[in-house]
């Protein structure tokens, strides 16, 4: 489905996997190249908790081959995803693999976020509306932390860094305080 010609009227993509990621062909790593470069945005989300193997490998074999000349590099603490709408200072997920986010960057802007620590994993509720997984190690909080990043990724995904304007400034160091 990558290479649908309907891949533009989704702003953002989500791609996420237990186990190796199969690699994506030739048109899927055009379409989804080009629609990175026009403005669309992936997350990319280890469920499967990997370092190294399973998913980890598999994702990272295939962003180096969706953009070679920008590679995976942690998403410093400053940047304007975390505070796009929640001012956050530390990760969230159902696990904590990597207490960072990894990007890749198309003309300055994050096109790419790639998280190991199973987001979707901690924001997954059942049929009766229970959680389907714990947040280990840090169990509720952790919980609540990946459900701002989630908001803070979408927020980023549909409009940037508008918050990285000097007009906001005032305001987010009040709330900082």
């Amino acid at each position: 489905r990558l290479a649908s010609p309907r891949l533009h009227r989704h702003p953002m993509l989500y791609l996420s996997g237990d186990g190796a990621l199969p690699a994506f062909s030739e048109p899927e790593l055009a379409a989804l190249r080009r629609h990175l470069q026009y403005g669309g945005f992936l997350l990319v989300d280890a469920a499967d908790g990997s370092d190294g193997n399973g998913f980890d490998a598999s994702a990272r074999r295939e962003l180096a081959r969706l953009l070679p000349t920008s590679p995976l590099a942690r998403i410093a603490r400053e940047h304007v995803l975390y505070k796009s709408f929640y001012l956050l200072d530390h990760q969230g997920g159902r696990l904590l693999v990597k207490p960072w986010l990894e990007g890749q960057v198309i003309g300055g802007r994050l096109a790419v976020v790639y998280s190991q620590n199973d987001l979707a994993g901690a924001w997954a509720r059942g049929e009766l509306g229970d959680w389907e997984h714990d947040c280990s190690p840090g169990g509720e909080p952790q919980r609540e932390t990946a459900f701002r990043l989630g908001v803070n990724l979408a927020m980023y995904a549909l409009c940037t860094d508008y918050k990285d304007d000097a007009v906001h400034l005032p305001f987010i160091m009040r709330r900082r305080s």
